[in-house]
């Protein structure tokens, strides 16, 4: 009786837990994702329909300058973002790490999530104009006004605040689970404070290091309404591109193009971390 209600057990088992899983992942990720590479193939209709046949001409209009532009533009910033999170982030997570009030320091962290996301925006739009706080400092130093706003300049900035949490996050996670012992032995073997970090510390946050930045990068390519603002309309970057033509152009067909060659960086990025979190794990093991 019990090894014939055993398989059914395990048949109810796999249909609560990985069936609502796949439904969810079917119907919010892969059917709209399909939608979206089906409606890259079509055209724009006279009225912004989608009209077929099915053909690759807007994948080769990708391949004007001025989108290629736009795609290196938002590639720039995404890497620019990525690095000022590394150079601000990396040593934010080793002191949140190391202080007794990491818990509040961390609440500080994540306390501006809190706050809308265009006022966040809005904030630095007021902080960066002719009249703003900044400029007002830089001329009682004598050293303005800067015409800051809007450039693009302004939008590295403000996508560096937006997005260093999503890269201190991960990486604190790594730092709490570092063995210092290592640090230890690689100063008994005559290593220098900096030989000692590189190689006895720093090869430890690597995953949460590789996670922060793909975090980082991923969101900060596909930005618009951070260059909408503080770039005026001066800074296009491949997001702003998809938001025109899926409102005001209503190109959707090129839009969906736009969106698929996206979401391809975005896979080849995250195939990437696996790759190396896959070998490192493989170095580990031997």
């Amino acid at each position: 009786m019990n090894e014939a209600a055993t398989p059914g057990l395990r048949f109810l088992r796999l249909l609560v837990t990985v069936v609502p899983g796949a439904f969810w992942m079917l119907l919010f990720v892969l059917l709209p994702t399909a939608l979206v590479l089906y409606a890259s193939f079509l055209q724009r209709g006279p009225y912004g329909e989608l009209t077929g046949p099915l053909r690759f001409a807007n994948y080769l209009r990708l391949l004007d300058p001025l989108y290629l532009e736009v795609f290196l533009r938002s590639l720039g910033l995404g890497l620019l973002t990525t690095l000022g999170a590394v150079l601000l982030g990396l040593p934010l997570a080793f002191y949140l790490a190391r202080h007794p009030l990491k818990d509040l320091l961390l609440f500080l962290l994540i306390l501006p999530f809190l706050t809308n996301f265009l006022i966040r925006v809005y904030a630095w739009l007021v902080l960066l104009q002719r009249e703003g706080v900044v400029n007002a400092l830089l001329s009682l130093l004598h050293l303005g006004p800067w015409e800051l706003y809007p450039s693009y300049w302004a939008v590295l900035l403000a996508t560096v605040y937006t997005y260093l949490p999503f890269f201190v996050l991960p990486l604190y996670a790594a730092v709490e689970r570092i063995d210092w012992q290592l640090l230890e032995a690689a100063y008994d073997l005559g290593a220098s404070p900096l030989k000692g970090f590189v190689h006895a510390v720093l090869p430890q946050t690597y995953p949460g290091l590789f996670a922060g930045a793909v975090l980082v990068l991923i969101p900060a390519m596909g930005t618009f309404v951070i260059s909408d603002l503080l770039g005026a309309g001066r800074v296009v970057l491949i997001g702003n591109l998809i938001q025109q033509q899926f409102g005001l152009v209503r190109d959707w067909a090129f839009g969906a193009a736009l969106s698929v060659v996206l979401m391809a960086f975005v896979l080849l990025a995250l195939y990437a971390y696996s790759r190396l979190q896959g070998e490192r794990g493989l170095d580990e093991l031997v």
